[in-house]
């Protein structure tokens, strides 16, 4: 195979170029987008975005989807912050509670999807009610709103903002400390697909699992620990909303989870399973974070942001199906 043919076979190629001429477009269209601060609040706006759809893009190239990734966000931090309010606690004991809170919910899913081969579509839609149910719900019947309480008189305050939602001034830009954990969880991910064995299991998983299963490569214990990743992503970034803003909403998160599923699709991920890096990914999430803020500096109505995401949904697939058989010819 040559060089270009094994360019052209790359997952990420097609959400590389629709990269590069979004970002040419908003350069020429909108002026405010020319700035540093600008990039950066792109970046950061990817980041929040990016990190989840990491752990969603290695679970799709399993074989499998989680359609509570977005309210998981949600409920991690309600649960760190209604438990260390009403029981005035450290918020670092409400955190490691929320992480192993967040950690049985994604057990729970990949084991009922493995355990009762109900399709994971199905088992974690399941599992987005219940937690859309209870966020509402306990938040309510806690606080007498559907918002949380301030946390930042709390003790541990400063010491996990300053973990999952500090900045810092980088030649008059504010960087957020998301966007650096973004990368270093990019860069995890995309380490263990192409230099570990266990990423070797999660193409297997996500291509041919029987086959995978016939050759020792533990199928069971590979996809849980793929919805265990998702939960883990999903409560830091529940962690970051909760240090940002010091209150969460309680009906937030809800559609969050088609946004991960997009940028891994727009970033080159079959929803078939078997195929995608976490490179991919990222350019995915980053085409999301230009798109979201180059329609605001624009100055164009954002309610064509989400018709912008259904046309890139469209062409995504499209052009990943076009080039994976060009690719393979």
């Amino acid at each position: 195979m040559t060089r270009p043919v094994r360019l052209l076979a790359r997952p990420e190629l097609g959400a590389l170029v629709a990269a590069a001429a979004i970002f040419v477009f908003f350069l020429v269209v909108a002026p405010a987008f020319r700035s540093g601060g600008s990039f950066f609040t792109v970046l950061y706006q990817s980041s929040t975005i990016g990190i989840v759809a990491v752990a969603v893009g290695l679970l799709m190239i399993g074989g499998e989807f989680d359609l509570s990734a977005g309210v998981i966000v949600t409920s991690a931090g309600l649960v760190n912050s209604l438990f260390c309010w009403y029981l005035g606690v450290h918020l670092l004991v409400g955190a490691v509670l929320s992480l192993l809170v967040c950690l049985g919910i994604g057990f729970l899913n990949g084991f009922l999807v493995m355990r009762t081969g109900i399709p994971s579509f199905l088992i974690t839609l399941g599992t987005f009610f219940v937690l859309q149910g209870a966020n509402l719900g306990v938040t309510k019947l806690v606080t007498g709103s559907v918002s949380s309480p301030d946390i930042s008189n709390i003790d541990g305050y400063s010491m996990l903002q300053a973990v999952f939602a500090s900045s810092f001034e980088v030649g008059g830009v504010t960087v957020w400390i998301t966007v650096l954990w973004w990368i270093l969880f990019v860069g995890l991910a995309a380490w263990i697909l192409q230099r570990t064995r266990p990423g070797n299991w999660i193409y297997a998983v996500g291509g041919a699992p029987e086959s995978a299963r016939a050759v020792g490569v533990p199928v069971v214990r590979t996809k849980i620990a793929l919805f265990l990743s998702v939960s883990f992503l999903g409560w830091f970034v529940g962690m970051h909303t909760l240090y940002r803003f010091n209150t969460l909403q309680a009906g937030n998160g809800v559609g969050n989870e088609f946004l991960y599923i997009i940028a891994a699709v727009v970033g080159g991920t079959l929803l078939t399973g078997g195929y995608g890096n976490a490179i991919g990914v990222a350019v995915g999430a980053f085409i999301f974070g230009m798109t979201s803020l180059g329609i605001v500096y624009a100055g164009w109505d954002p309610n064509w942001f989400r018709a912008f995401l259904g046309v890139m949904l469209l062409l995504a697939v499209l052009v990943n199906l076009y080039v994976r058989k060009w690719g393979s010819r």
